[in-house]
């Protein structure tokens, strides 16, 4: 029965996307935030589950695979489908297809799916990313999302950037640019100076902007990435080797 706890943890991840997508389909973007959130949470704990218990298994990476998918694939582009069809201005030239334009918000879960299995078949991911990992584009999407339709302006700039940015960080899911871990491997600074940087930019940006702080710590954790690269063999696992995200 132990070896089965981090699968129902998984599970209880794939559960929460669910509810995120009737919140996003109601427009309720906070609880939309609220269960991404959770859904990440238990995405982390099903790998720390599973090596504590030495509970690793086939099944359980193409459970974390489809979980990620719902959860920080498709919740995310429903997040993102409602506001472009709801919040945002479109220009005047688009007007004849405007109906259409919010659909290309799936491109979310498309590039998340081809991410997710392609890196089930990588062999080299051991203790970094590779590529912009799912859950991390996820609470990009939801904390923008958020923002988008409480505090920024609908003007026609904000389309452009959302539509440049859809194509940016879907791309960026499933290039082999090298991305760190926020794991912490030891309470020395040394070795962690990346992760610890990111942890107080994420403070600090929600301490000024609250939930849209966290796709600021996002964009941050990329150029972060870019800009000081992983040294040595990079790899895929946010916790986990054998659970991909």
């Amino acid at each position: 029965m132990k070896k089965q706890i981090p699968n129902i943890i998984t599970l209880l991840n794939l559960f929460a996307g669910c509810i995120a997508i009737t919140m996003a389909f109601q427009g309720s973007f906070k609880a939309v935030v609220i269960w991404v959130a959770v859904a990440a949470l238990f995405d982390f704990f099903d790998g720390a589950a599973a090596r504590l218990l030495k509970a690793y298994s086939p099944l359980g990476v193409e459970l974390d695979s489809l979980a990620d998918l719902v959860s920080f694939g498709v919740a995310p582009a429903v997040a993102v489908f409602m506001v472009m069809r709801d919040h945002l201005l479109l220009p005047a030239l688009l007007e004849p297809v405007a109906p259409f334009i919010p659909y290309l918000a799936f491109i979310i879960p498309l590039f998340s799916a081809y991410r997710l299995a392609k890196f089930n078949l990588d062999e080299r991911q051991t203790t970094s990313f590779l590529g912009l990992p799912t859950p991390a584009n996820g609470l990009f999407w939801i904390s923008y999302c958020f923002g988008l339709q409480r505090t920024l302006p609908a003007s026609a700039f904000m389309f452009f950037l959302t539509i440049a940015l859809l194509l940016l960080l879907s791309v960026l899911m499933i290039t082999e640019i090298p991305m760190f871990s926020l794991k912490i491997k030891s309470m020395r600074l040394k070795g962690n100076e990346r992760q610890i940087l990111l942890l107080l930019l994420i403070v600090v940006f929600m301490a000024l902007w609250g939930i849209m702080g966290t796709a600021a710590g996002i964009a941050a954790y990329i150029l972060i990435s870019i800009i000081a690269p992983e040294k040595g063999k990079n790899g895929e696992s946010l916790n986990n080797p054998n659970r991909p995200n």
